[in-house]
C-alpha cells in the first residue's frame, strides 16, 4: 500500500521518516502553498467575503510533484501542524491535489500529533480524521479580517501621513501600547524622597557574627505612621515608583538623622515564620517567549524559530499552545525521573496539576515539554547549537521543576525602636533557605540573608545613621517580555502571533529597540495618532480582544465566519468613508545642528524604507541626503575612537567602532563595552 504523507518542512519530514517504513513517502510543502495576491484586495465583498487565493509562485513546482505522487498513492495523509494555520494549509493542499475531482476525496485523511516521536506518529496514524472545517474557517476569517483592515486603512495612511505606510489590525494595538507608554514617560514628573537606614550593633560585648559585626535596619514608621508611602509597580523586568512619602524633603531627613545620632535602640519584636515558594507551571507559548526574552534577550521571533526546530527535531512538544497542563503519562515520567535523580524528598505526595487561565486555551492540548525527559541538555548539547541548547534547557528545567516540592524559607523580621522624643521604628529582614525543592533546578538562586540571634528587650547601639535621596521613576518602556505579557493579558492576538506582531512593527520602523526596549519612532507616533483619532474602535484593545473571542467561537463551531465578517464590515465601511476628510498628520522631524552642504538649510532626520537617514529640511527643493550616524558617548576599548550605533542587514542594532574597518570592535550591549 502506498501512503503519501505531507508535512510543512524538510526537518519535520526527515524526523518522521525515521519512524515510518517503505510504504510511506514523506514530502513537504515548505509552509503555505496558497496566499492572497499582494497586488489587490483579493476579497470578494459581494460574495460572502470569499478570499481569492492563488498558488504561490515558488510553490508551483512542489504542487506539481505532489499531484504526481498523489495519483499513484492509495492514501494521502495531511500531517501539517496541529493548529488553525496547519489546518488551513492542509485544506489548501487538499483543494489543489483534488484538482477538479481528478483524485478521489476519500483518499485524503488528516492526522494530528503534538510531538514528533515514534509513539505519537504511530498513534496518530490509528486515528485519522477529516479536515476540521471550523478551524479552517477561523483561519480564513483571521486572514480576511487582517487583509480588509490592512488594505482599506493603508491607502488612507498614504494620503494622510506618508506614502508607503501600512496598517495592521493587531500590530496597531501593540504600537498604541508602546506610543502611550512613551507619552506616560514624557509626562512623568519626578519627585524626590528620602529613606533612612541605621547600622545597629549589639552592646555588652555581644558582637554580631555578621560582616562588620552589624546589621542594616530601615526606618519604616514615625509615631505609628508608615513612611514608605511610595507605590511600587513591577512591570515585568522593570519597576517604577510614584506618589509621595512622609520624608519628602532633605530637611526632614537630616533632622531625623541628627536626632537619632548616638541614640540607643531597643528590640521590640521578632517575627519568625516559614514561607513556601511553589514552582511555576510548564511553559505555554507566551511564557516561553517572555522568559527567553528576559533570560537571554531573545526577540519573540527568534524564540519561536528555535522552538520550531526543536519541535521538528522531535525534542519538544508542539510549541504553539495556551495550555499549561501535562498529560498524566508525562507527569508520571517526570515524577519517576525526579525520584531517581534527586530522591523522594523532592517529590510531592501527589502530582501537581495546573489549570490554564486563558478563556479559550486553543489548539495544543499540552504545555511545551521535552518529549524525552531523560534527555538533559548535557545529552543533547552535542547535537544543538548554543541558542537551541539554551532554550531546550530552559524548557527541560521548567518542566521538571513544575513537579517538584515547594522551596521552604525561614523568614525573620526584627523590629527595633529608637529611644528619642518621637517613636522611630526600624526593621531588618532576613531569610534562610531551609529546603531548596524546585529551586534546585531553576536558574534563579535564592541568596540567604541570615540575621543573628536577637532577644526582645535587648539594647542595640547605632554605628551609623544615614539618609539617602531617591527619585520616583517613570514606567519603563516595554521590552519583548513585558509587551508579550500585556498582549496576552489584554487578549490581543494569540500565542502564535506575538512574535510576528512585534517583528512587523519593528520591520516597518514604527518602533525601534534601544537597549532591548521599544521606543516609538516619529513615523510610529504619527501612524498611531492618525489611527487613534480616526479608527479608535478598531485600534482598541477591547475591540481586538473581542475579535479574538469571535475567532475562537468560529473555531469551536459556535459562530459562522461570514456572519462575523458582515457584522464587522458594515460599520467599518462607514468609518472609512468618514475619514476621507480627516486632517493630515505631520511626522515630527529631528533638526540637527548641521547645515546642508548644498543649500545651507538645516539638516533633519527622516525615515525611509531602510530606516533613518539625514536629509535637507527643504526637500524636495533640495534633495541632499546622507546616512545617519547615531553617536554615543562611549569610547572604543580597542583604539579609543567613538562608539556609534550600527545595524545588521536584518535591522538589529549593535555598537561598533567609528573607525571601522581599521578597528573591528563590536558589541551587542553597553555592558559588553564596559566589561572590555
Amino acid at each position: 500500500m502506498k501512503n503519501l504523507v505531507i508535512v510543512e518542512s524538510p526537518t519535520k519530514a526527515k524526523t518522521i521518516s525515521k519512524f515510518l517504513g517503505e510504504d510511506y513517502t514523506i514530502k513537504f510543502s515548505m509552509g503555505h502553498v496558497m496566499d492572497l495576491p499582494k497586488s489587490k484586495l483579493s476579497i470578494d465583498l459581494e460574495n460572502d467575503f470569499a478570499p481569492q487565493y492563488e498558488v504561490i509562485d515558488d510553490k508551483k513546482k512542489i504542487i506539481a510533484e505532489l499531484k504526481k505522487l498523489a495519483k499513484t498513492s492509495d492514501t494521502i495523509l495531511l500531517a501539517t501542524d496541529p493548529d488553525r494555520e496547519g489546518e488551513a494549509i492542509s485544506a489548501n493542499i487538499e483543494e489543489l491535489l483534488l484538482d477538479g475531482k481528478k483524485i478521489a476525496k476519500d483518499k485524503f485523511q488528516r492526522i494530528v500529533f503534538h510531538e514528533i516521536t515514534e509513539e505519537a506518529i504511530k498513534e496518530a496514524l490509528k486515528h485519522p480524521r477529516a479536515l476540521d472545517v471550523h478551524l479552517v474557517h477561523a483561519q480564513t476569517a483571521r486572514r480576511v479580517l487582517d487583509r480588509l483592515v490592512g488594505y482599506k486603512i493603508s491607502p488612507l495612511l498614504w494620503k494622510k501621513v506618508r506614502r508607503g505606510l501600512s496598517a495592521g489590525r493587531v500590530q496597531s494595538v501593540a504600537l498604541r501600547f508602546i506610543a502611550e507608554r512613551e507619552r506616560e514617560i514624557e509626562k512623568f514628573a519626578k519627585q524626590d524622597y528620602w529613606t533612612i537606614s541605621a547600622t545597629l550593633q549589639k552592646t555588652k560585648n555581644q558582637a554580631l557574627k555578621t560582616k562588620n559585626d552589624s546589621v542594616a535596619f530601615a526606618l519604616v514608621e514615625i509615631n505609628g505612621e508608615k513612611i514608605d508611602l511610595q507605590e511600587k509597580f513591577d512591570l515585568y523586568d522593570g519597576e517604577y515608583t510614584v506618589g509621595k512619602t512622609v520624608l519628602d524633603t532633605e530637611l526632614k531627613a537630616s533632622d531625623i538623622v541628627k536626632e537619632l545620632t548616638s541614640k540607643p535602640f531597643v528590640v521590640v519584636d521578632i517575627v519568625q515564620k516559614q514561607m513556601r515558594r511553589s514552582p511555576l507551571p510548564p511553559f505555554a507559548t507566551s511564557t516561553l517567549q517572555q522568559e527567553a526574552a528576559r533570560r537571554f534577550g531573545f526577540p519573540g521571533k527568534r524564540t519561536m524559530s528555535i522552538a520550531q526546530k526543536l519541535y521538528e527535531e522531535g525534542l519538544i512538544t508542539y510549541h504553539r499552545t495556551d495550555s499549561v497542563t501535562l498529560s498524566s503519562a508525562a507527569i508520571n515520567v517526570v515524577r519517576s525521573f525526579i525520584s531517581k535523580s534527586y530522591g523522594e524528598s523532592y517529590l510531592p505526595g501527589e502530582a501537581r496539576l495546573y489549570v490554564t487561565k486563558q478563556k479559550s486555551a486553543q489548539e495544543a492540548h499540552e504545555a511545551i515539554r521535552p518529549t524525552n525527559i531523560a534527555k538533559t541538555v548535557d545529552v543533547v548539547k552535542g547535537e544543538l547549537e548554543d541558542a537551541y541548547a539554551k532554550l531546550y534547557d530552559l524548557i527541560w528545567r521548567r518542566t521538571v521543576a513544575s513537579q517538584m516540592k515547594d522551596a521552604l524559607i525561614d523568614s525573620t523580621a526584627v523590629i527595633a525602636d529608637a529611644k528619642a522624643d518621637s517613636v522611630y521604628r526600624f526593621k531588618a529582614n532576613g531569610s534562610v533557605l531551609v529546603f531548596d525543592g524546585f529551586l534546585k533546578l531553576t536558574p534563579q538562586a535564592l541568596e540567604d540573608t541570615k540575621l543573628p540571634q536577637f532577644e526582645t528587650g535587648e539594647e542595640l547601639a547605632s554605628a551609623d545613621i544615614r539618609a539617602e535621596k531617591h527619585e520616583t521613576s517613570a514606567p519603563p518602556r516595554y521590552n519583548d517580555a513585558s509587551l508579550i505579557k500585556t498582549l496576552e493579558e489584554k487578549g490581543i492576538g494569540r500565542p502564535s502571533t506575538y512574535a510576528s506582531i512585534i517583528s512587523t512593527i519593528t520591520d516597518r520602523a514604527y518602533v525601534e529597540r534601544v537597549d532591548r526596549r521599544f521606543t516609538p519612532t516619529a513615523i510610529g507616533v504619527a501612524v498611531n495618532d492618525f489611527l487613534v483619532a480616526n479608527f479608535s474602535t478598531i485600534d482598541d484593545a477591547p475591540f481586538s480582544a473581542q475579535m479574538e473571542d469571535d475567532l475562537d467561537e468560529i473555531a469551536n463551531g459556535r459562530k459562522e465566519w461570514v456572519a462575523m465578517m458582515s457584522q464587522f464590515y458594515a460599520p467599518f465601511e462607514k468609518q472609512l468613508d468618514g475619514v476621507e476628510g480627516a486632517e493630515r498628520v505631520k511626522i515630527a522631524v529631528e533638526e540637527l545642528d548641521e547645515k546642508c552642504p548644498d543649500c545651507g538649510s538645516p539638516l533633519v532626520v527622516r525615515y525611509g524604507k531602510f530606516g533613518k537617514f539625514v536629509s535637507c529640511s527643504t526637500f524636495p527643493d533640495c534633495k541632499f541626503t546622507k546616512p545617519l550616524v547615531e553617536e554615543t558617548n562611549l569610547i572604543c576599548p580597542k583604539d579609543g575612537a567613538k562608539i556609534i550605533i550600527k545595524k545588521t542587514r536584518k535591522g538589529r542594532k549593535f555598537y561598533g567602532c567609528s573607525s571601522y574597518p581599521a578597528c573591528d570592535f563590536a558589541a551587542w550591549k553597553i555592558e559588553d563595552i564596559k566589561k572590555t
